[in-house]
């Protein structure tokens, strides 16, 4: 399952992360990392952008990165 489709309030852990090149950099360097524990907090009214919380700061993200992130495991919190 992808980032893109998780629901606020649920969660997962990162298996991995998709793209390429500089995008993929990015995301990386903003600690979606693999192993890495991720919430979704808000989906703006439209569906984009996506607003995350991990690793003790909250994070937004668009859509269309949100779906190059694979979890591993989804969880309700």
């Amino acid at each position: 399952m992808t980032l893109d489709n998780i629901k606020p309030g649920q969660g997962g852990i990162i298996s991995t992360i998709g793209g390429q090149g500089i995008l993929r950099r990015r995301l990386l360097d903003m600690g979606l990392t693999p192993n890495t524990k991720v919430k979704v907090r808000k989906v703006a009214p439209m569906g984009d952008p996506i607003e995350l919380s991990l690793r003790n700061y909250v994070l937004t993200i668009r859509k269309e990165e949100a779906s190059k992130i694979e979890l591993k495991e989804v969880f309700s919190i």
